[in-house]
């Protein structure tokens, strides 16, 4: 009895195993039958596409994830379809097309997909493609060398609209330092008659009285004061210069001693007339007297004839004169246009400073005078910047200029060159002291380890290591006194990643001298067998270069989760 009964209990026992074990299986078949994967091809030519389809199936109520981005490394994503959706009794299948290039020939492993279903991952199978070179019949097509590069030029600013701006501002300024300076001005009648001689200023004088109506106003004592104005203005500059404050009687014995002296032959009698002439006229003006028109009219002949008088005793000047009267006329032309040049060097000197000033109050001093020295760090920061997507997958970034590819495959060993696959972009080096780089590192896994890689979350590049690492090339390159400092990034379409930031010293070899500089270093992994990396450093205490780097770590974008041409669109 109790034999039949451990049989019995043996058998139940199996029979729990065996159901077990086809519970498993067939759980397991329905695991795998939801996700599912094909090509249409698995050979084809550099360049040539392939349809890489997953079929999912699932509930209407289940949340279905695909691959997004560049997930089929070492093949690129050109394209990839909307989902299509049909249903199939109780369930829904999707399916989705993405179309995957490569321009490099050889044996390539598409990895592994992860699609969440829900909140469940599956994995589809990694799979095989052979990408063949493409044969050429150079009987048939000819052979071209490389084309060199060619430079192109910038696209035109609005730096012509400054320049002349400029140039109508300066234009203004010396039309107007012409005008009111250095043009030959028109002479007024006071100039005209000053340049005379003093016998036609005499002789012009005295018809200017005649014309004058002082005597029909019965102003005698107006008309005397000009009459022997004339006079004296003629003899203070031909015969004694002290005529016009001489008194009456020191103008007579003056005249007297000069024609005793022999220095002047007047007669008596032009003598006699002045005299009486002179006193005559200090009577009008002091004393009031009153002489009749025709005493008036002979005293202003008699002025007119002793102008002829004096004009005809004196002597012609010598060539010694006329050299000296020469020499005082080039003299005063001289001093004329030195005067001119003081004015305009003045007027020049006061506009430049009140430029700098006004434009120093509006925008800064420091500002103004970077503008017009010129400042390496302030012409990049207003110059035309360029945006570009630099290698693949892309870092979007915006640069003051373009970054250059840089080959630095000599420094990995052949066998790392086949399996990683590194691109540099550069602007500057580290002596330069101003630097942008833009690296990106591409690993290649064997297939079983990229199967391996793919059920593994933990990412195949430690970013803490590699800052490390950067640092220690910093280092080697001559810096000095490096200060580090770490946190993290996240760039305006939320890729995240390590930022290493800090400032080091540098000796420059050409010049001699240390310098001290700021750096910052970015790097992502967001797709687990690529690492991008932007370095830049830029002088220490530098205001526009803390502007162009603020800047440019603004601009920088990832796309993990779009495909290359979509962010071109």
């Amino acid at each position: 009895m109790n034999y039949e009964l451990r049989i019995t209990n043996l058998d139940k026992i199996k029979r729990r195993k065996i159901l077990l074990t086809l519970l498993f299986v067939v759980c397991s078949l329905l695991s795998f039958s939801q996700v599912t994967s094909e090509v249409d091809t698995t050979k084809i030519r550099i360049g040539e596409q392939i349809n890489y389809k997953i079929n999912v199936e699932a509930d209407s109520t289940a949340l279905v994830v695909f691959p997004e981005g560049q997930t089929f490394l070492p093949l690129e994503a050109v394209e990839a379809t909307d989902v299509d959706t049909t249903r199939k009794d109780s369930r829904f299948k999707l399916s989705r097309i993405y179309k995957l290039t490569q321009f490099d020939s050889g044996s390539y492993t598409i990895p592994r997909q992860k699609i969440i279903i829900g909140e469940k991952p599956f994995f589809t199978d990694s799979l095989r493609v052979d990408v063949g070179t493409v044969e050429v019949d150079t009987t048939k097509q000819k052979l071209y060398d490389i084309k060199p590069i060619i430079e192109v030029e910038k696209s035109g600013s609005n730096w012509w609209k400054w320049l002349l701006g400029i140039l109508a501002a300066l234009a203004l300024v010396a039309f107007l330092l012409w005008w009111f300076i250095w043009r030959e001005k028109p002479l007024t009648e006071e100039e005209e008659i000053a340049l005379l001689p003093p016998y036609d200023r005499a002789k012009l004088a005295l018809k200017k009285l005649d014309d004058s109506q002082y005597l029909m106003r019965s102003e005698v004592k107006e008309y005397y004061s000009e009459l022997t104005m004339i006079i004296r203005k003629y003899l203070d500059e031909k015969v004694y210069d002290r005529s016009l404050e001489s008194t009456t009687d020191e103008l007579i014995n003056r005249l007297q001693l000069l024609k005793e002296g022999n220095q002047f032959p007047f007669t008596k009698e032009t003598i006699h007339n002045l005299e009486t002439i002179l006193k005559r006229a200090d009577l009008v003006k002091f004393a009031k007297s009153a002489p009749d028109t025709a005493l008036i009219e002979m005293d202003r002949a008699t002025i007119e004839k002793e102008i002829e008088s004096v004009k005809a005793v004196l002597p012609e000047p010598t060539e010694e004169e006329k050299l000296l009267d020469q020499k005082y006329k080039e003299e005063q032309e001289r001093r004329k246009k030195r005067r001119k040049i003081i004015i305009t060097i003045a007027i020049s000197l006061f506009l430049l400073i009140a430029t700098f000033i006004g434009f120093g109050i509006k925008y800064g001093f420091e500002y103004v005078k970077d503008t017009i020295i010129g400042h390496e760090s302030k012409e990049l920061l207003e110059g035309e910047w360029v945006e570009s997507a630099y290698g693949f997958p892309p870092v979007w970034i915006e640069t003051p200029r373009v970054l250059k590819r840089v080959s630095l495959d000599s420094a990995l060993t052949k066998e790392a060159q086949q399996n990683v696959k590194l691109t540099t972009f550069m602007y500057g080096t580290l002596l330069d002291i101003f630097s942008v780089t833009v690296n990106n590192t591409t690993v290649n896994l064997p297939p079983q380890q990229a199967q391996q890689q793919g059920e593994d979350e933990k990412p195949l590049f430690d970013l803490f290591q590699i800052s490390e690492a950067s640092i220690k090339g910093f280092e080697e390159k001559g810096a000095t006194d490096i200060i580090v400092k770490r946190d993290q990034f996240i760039t305006p379409n939320a890729a995240e990643g390590l930022k290493t930031y800090g400032t080091f010293s540098l000796k420059n070899p050409n010049q001699q001298q240390t310098l001290d500089a700021e750096y910052v270093m970015l790097l992502f992994s967001n797709q687990k067998n690529v690492l991008q990396q932007v370095i830049i450093t830029w002088p220490q205490d530098d205001d526009y270069a803390d502007k162009v780097v603020e800047r440019i770590l603004n601009s920088v974008e990832l796309n993990p989760d779009e495909p290359e041409e979509e962010k071109k669109e």
